[in-house]
């Protein structure tokens, strides 16, 4: 049995910028406010965190500087896939020396490789580090879908630990968690799905939502671990709204703007990124004053 990396919400966090280049003051302070609301985990560099236009070196100086910034509060997780597996070998292995609790690792995108080459690329990747590994299944974005049966084969390999699920498929994930046990941690990659997948066995969610609401995305996780299903539910379903807000156009768009907002960093993106459009930014801010956010 794999012990879970971190059990509750953890947070996908933005990489703040300003201008061209990499805010580390307001990504220190988003840091602690992050830790100080009771989240569980903090993950960096992954899709929220814009990695596909960080250079090289930026992505390394990203995860160097949470991992010294958390300093061991809560588990620091990097987000190192690539669909160069020689890339991705060696930004895994750089994040181990760095000091990160576990790796994030999002299928090949763009190459579609078969499950064959998933097996292969994710346990070249695996032979090389010693963090655990957390699957990343977006199809997508990606174009590729890591399939249940893939997942049992992988979660035979020591360091692979769990996967973040975000295929939005409930019956593959359910086939998923029956063929892997306790060998493979399952964590919602969705807001939207966070109870049904805790429901399923699954540990938390690796959150967009919670970068904005942090303390409440760990209640529906914390309510559903304490018995309080019906708590967790309802504020789930209460959070419906908002969370549609932060995906009207794809992410990070949205919760950049939301983040500008409540004063914890700009909205500046890189592209092919652009910034909100103003009648969806309306609506988000709406829902976000629904939820007693100072906009």
């Amino acid at each position: 049995m794999k012990q879970p990396i971190f059990r509750g919400a953890a947070t996908a966090i933005i990489t703040p910028m300003n201008q061209n280049a990499v805010d580390y003051e307001a990504f220190a302070r988003l840091i602690d406010w992050q830790i100080a609301e009771g989240i569980s985990a903090i993950v960096v560099a992954g899709t929220t965190g814009e990695s596909s236009t960080l250079t090289d070196e930026e992505h390394r100086e990203v995860i160097s500087f949470a991992v010294k910034k958390v300093a061991g509060r809560v588990p620091v997780i990097a987000g190192t896939g690539s669909n160069d597996t020689e890339y991705a070998k060696e930004l895994s292995v750089f994040a181990c020396e760095a000091g990160a609790d576990a790796l994030l690792m999002v299928t090949p995108y763009y190459n579609k490789a078969t499950q064959n080459g998933l097996i292969a690329s994710f346990t070249a990747v695996a032979d090389v580090v010693n963090r655990p590994i957390i699957l990343y299944n977006v199809p997508s974005r990606t174009g590729c879908n890591l399939q249940p049966k893939t997942c049992r084969a992988l979660s035979e390999h020591p360091n692979i630990a769990a996967i973040k699920e975000a295929s939005g498929d409930i019956a593959q994930i359910a086939e998923t968690a029956h063929l892997c046990g306790d060998n493979l941690t399952i964590y919602s990659g969705n807001d939207d799905q966070v109870v049904p997948l805790l429901a399923l066995g699954g540990q938390g969610v690796i959150s967009v939502l919670s970068n904005v609401l942090p303390a409440k995305t760990e209640a529906i996780c914390r309510k559903f671990f304490e018995g309080d299903v019906q708590g967790s539910a309802k504020l789930q379903l209460e959070l419906l709204p908002l969370i549609h807000a932060l995906f009207s156009e794809v992410n990070p768009i949205p919760v950049k703007s939301a983040m500008a907002h409540m004063g914890y960093a700009e909205n500046r993106l890189r592209l092919p990124l652009t910034p909100m459009e103003k009648e969806h930014e309306q609506a988000l801010l709406r829902e976000m004053r629904a939820q007693g956010i100072r906009v």
